[in-house]
């Protein structure tokens, strides 16, 4: 662990996050989702996201967990190559995984 405080960060809070930046950044597209975005929400897909559109996704994903250095490249990158695709569900178990225990303010102390 580094020297800042680490903490955990629960997954249904994790999707509430992931979840609600994305009903911000697409509040005026003219999308088409039957029950709104959930877990198997594509983003380019169903929300028609763009390459731009997951750069403006990551900064404020990072500004809502109030945390920066995710390495977010593990997600959009495999062996090299960009993913054409990511579910809200991956999207969350990646965060999961990697915000375990990442410092993120007024959190639960992680364990260990």
């Amino acid at each position: 662990m580094s020297e800042i405080a680490k903490y955990a960060l629960a997954a249904s809070d994790i999707q509430t996050a992931v979840v609600s930046v994305l009903e911000d950044l697409t509040s005026d597209w003219d999308l088409d989702l039957d029950g709104g975005i959930g877990p198997e929400t594509r983003l380019m897909g169903d929300l028609s996201f763009e390459s731009i559109d997951v750069v403006q996704f990551i900064v404020s994903l990072e500004e809502k967990l109030e945390i920066k250095g995710i390495p977010f490249e593990n997600l959009f990158m495999r062996n090299g190559d960009y993913v054409h695709e990511l579910t809200i569900r991956e999207i969350v178990d990646f965060l999961k995984s990697n915000l375990t225990c990442a410092s993120v303010p007024d959190r639960t102390p992680c364990v260990g």
